[in-house]
């Protein structure tokens, strides 16, 4: 809602990412790169340790120390998401305030991207005490008998 105009603004492809490192004056390394474009071609939430594994099975040459430092760099600087789970972090290629719908029976973290009646906003503030210059909502949610492949008949 509130901010930066550079970190604002929403990276919506790897080259939107690249160039943000750029302007940042971050250097684009061949791990860096990597890494981003596993990201964006995954389009899902990944550890660490599945990154790296999935690069080496891609053939990419780069250790764990690297994957670490620059999940860190990336992160730090808004250019990849990093989610604080109980079992560790994970990583995702969006960068901008949005939601997460977190499906219970599959582990999966679907982003989404809600936006709040302003009455309810103001609601809140008035609450609160507080003025909300951001927000992101964790959903938690079960796979419909649909998605399952169950009939309704």
């Amino acid at each position: 809602m509130d901010g930066d105009a550079l970190t604002t603004q929403p990276l919506r492809c790897l080259e939107d990412a690249l160039e943000r490192c750029q302007t940042l004056g971050m250097r684009l390394s061949r791990q860096r790169r990597y890494i981003l474009e596993l990201l964006w071609d995954a389009q899902e939430h990944l550890s660490a340790r599945e990154i790296y594994d999935r690069l080496n099975r891609q053939g990419r040459d780069i250790g764990h120390t690297s994957v670490y430092q620059n999940l860190e760099a990336l992160s730090e600087q808004g250019i990849i998401e990093c989610l604080e789970r109980a079992d560790g972090r994970l990583y995702g290629h969006i960068s901008d305030s949005h939601s997460h719908v977190n499906c219970v029976d599959t582990d999966q973290i679907i982003d989404v991207h809600v936006e709040l009646p302003e009455a309810l906003i103001r609601e809140i503030e008035a609450k609160t005490g507080t003025r909300i210059t951001d927000y992101r909502i964790d959903f938690f949610a079960r796979k419909t008998l649909e998605a399952q492949g169950v009939a309704l008949d």
